[in-house]
């Protein structure tokens, strides 16, 4: 391949690097990305597409998570993205984890979001357990992540003239070019969003931030025979949810929470249930962490995770129809950016919410390179 010159070049093809295509090229910039891989196969297509906003950590997070949703409803019909569900229901089976909703009610962030007792759930929860009530927000949002990846990415390509470059092994990187398997690319401005791979690009910064990988487990059960408008949470999601864990309240269900599923802490397991167009249900998941994790589901794992599906809906869970593990970045606070070389800018988020904050983080790191800004 020639040598070729672009404004921007992005170096890796998953949420968080379409997000910076999409920023610059709205700047009306010339964008290339470069992938190793022929298709979207990480964490941006392992997940829930679960564009949560509620709990995120406030301030900043909050912030760009808003800024990410109001995004996702602006290029999903253009796209041919489905919005698949609307809003959260986030359960409280227990009194302490309903003091936690109602202190959160309280917060800035609980803006479009409300408190309902558990007889007034109908709507929002068809099937239930013994739960007190729940949290409902109408802000955040859930997309097919599967298929909302490579549309995002087709339409970048169509719409907005985005060069994709896929099977493409970046090898090096430094201001103003990129070394790859197919030759050198020249870009003004470089992005690197490499993912949860630790290694190749940048790996000192990695390091000294103290970087290192998530697994998680997810399952796809049958279709029970009821819908749910919006994605659907319970209490262990308040001891891992920032904008939650964060609160005073939130100590006492951490107590409860160690004395009556303790297992479930131990593994990382909290509970989310998104529902596709065909009706199965996305349940997931778990989190262990590991410079290297092993590929191999645990079925304990799982069945902890399936028991508190049991417990919120009061009912067996449906069979399961697939069953994945996903790996990301993970680190203390919500992303690493890195300035390694002038015009170069290394991007990953850390805490697994890309899909719920690459928007807004993005648009921040582009107006910084190009505006002048601080992310």
């Amino acid at each position: 391949m020639s040598e070729r010159s672009f404004d921007l070049a992005v170096v890796g093809a998953g949420i968080v690097g379409l997000a910076h295509a999409l920023a610059a090229a709205r700047l009306g910039k010339r964008v290339a990305v470069i992938d190793r891989d022929a298709q979207a196969n990480g964490a941006s297509v392992r997940n829930f597409g679960f564009v949560t906003v509620t709990g995120q950590t406030r301030g900043e997070v909050w912030r760009r998570a808003r800024r990410s949703a109001q995004v996702w409803g602006e290029i999903a019909g253009p796209a041919g993205i489905e919005i698949v569900q609307r809003g959260l229901t986030m359960v409280a089976r227990r009194p302490e984890a309903q003091a936690v909703l109602k202190a959160f009610l309280q917060t800035e962030m609980a803006e479009g979001c409300a408190w309902r007792d558990a007889g007034d759930l109908d709507d929002r929860l068809p099937q239930r357990g013994d739960v007190l009530g729940a949290l409902t927000s109408s802000v955040d949002l859930r997309v097919e992540s599967r298929t909302a990846i490579p549309r995002l990415a087709a339409w970048l390509e169509a719409v907005h003239g985005v060069t994709f470059l896929r099977g493409v092994a970046v090898r090096g990187v430094e201001t103003g070019r990129l070394e790859t398997s197919a030759g050198a690319i020249q870009a003004e401005v470089i992005v690197v969003c490499p993912g949860d791979d630790l290694i190749t690009l940048f790996p000192d910064a990695f390091a000294q931030a103290e970087v290192t990988r998530c697994k998680l487990q997810m399952l796809r059960l049958a279709a029970p025979g009821w819908r749910l408008p919006g994605p659907v949470m319970s209490d262990l999601g308040l001891v891992r949810y920032l904008g939650y864990a964060a609160l005073p309240e939130t100590a006492a269900v951490r107590a409860r929470l160690e004395a009556e599923q303790a297992a479930h802490l131990e593994h990382g397991v909290h509970l989310i249930v998104v529902q596709s167009a065909d009706g199965s249900l996305v349940v997931g998941d778990s989190h262990h962490y590991a410079a290297t994790p092993d590929p191999f589901s645990r079925e304990d794992v799982d069945s902890l995770i399936l028991d508190e599906f049991a417990q919120v809906f009061g009912q067996t869970p449906p069979p399961v129809l697939e069953r994945w593990t996903g790996t990301y970045a993970s680190a203390a606070g919500h992303s690493l950016i890195e300035a390694p070389l002038p015009r170069v800018r290394l991007v990953t988020v850390t805490s697994g919410t890309g899909a719920s904050t690459a928007f807004g983080l993005a648009e921040d790191v582009i107006a910084g390179l190009y505006q002048g800004t601080t992310p």
